[in-house]
């Protein structure tokens, strides 16, 4: 073996042991980009698990709150607990895209289809819920209009007014938090599949 032929084999060697620290610092990177994409679907996943639980309670909490204590109508109570269950079987609807344990490690293609259709959902539930919201806050002032008069002397209708705007703010945050942990999974998915089509 020559000088050429031993520089050559010492070549060789260095770059097979270059792409093989390379290949391993990809599979690295990879696992650290899905335990990200895992932990923000994760934080989703336990927000509409409280939305879910909270709209349930708000059942019979509604009943002892509406009827029973402020003396609003069953009628309040029951359009009151399907708004409840429709925003909580939205919810659930919704929470299906993110249930698969192995979301993250399955075909990138599909899960950030999975993803998209969540996020997409998830904003155009907006366009039920404010409206709903709104009809929702205009029948419990008229609740309190009907049992007195003086809607602006009630500390109920102030109540309302400064409950309906924290929980306008608190609904908007959390959406805006999860469309962004939406669109961040989104982002990671194209960047792993682009740099995938490019190697």
């Amino acid at each position: 073996m020559n000088n050429n032929d031993f520089e050559l084999e010492n070549m060789r060697e260095q770059m097979a042991a270059l792409k093989k620290k390379l290949d391993k610092q990809e599979i690295v990177n990879d696992h650290i980009i899905r335990q990200s994409m895992t932990k923000a679907a994760g934080s989703i996943n336990r927000t509409y698990f409280w939305v879910i639980i909270l709209g349930i309670l708000m059942i019979p909490y509604g009943y002892w709150v509406f009827v029973m204590l402020a003396g609003f109508s069953i009628a309040f109570w029951i359009g009151t607990s399907i708004f409840m269950l429709v925003c909580a079987g939205a919810t659930y609807y919704n929470k299906r895209n993110l249930n698969d344990a192995n979301l993250m490690s399955n075909n990138l293609v599909e899960t950030r289809r999975r993803i998209a259709r969540a996020k997409k959902f998830d904003n155009d539930w907006l366009l039920f819920g404010i409206p709903a919201l709104l009809v929702w806050l205009a029948w419990f002032f008229y609740e309190i209009y009907k049992l007195n008069h003086d809607l602006f002397y009630q500390p109920m209708f102030w109540g309302g007014c400064v409950g309906g705007v924290i929980g306008a703010v608190i609904g908007l945050s959390i959406h805006f938090k999860n469309q962004r942990q939406y669109k961040e999974i989104i982002d990671q998915i194209d960047d792993m599949t682009e740099n995938e089509l490019t190697e």
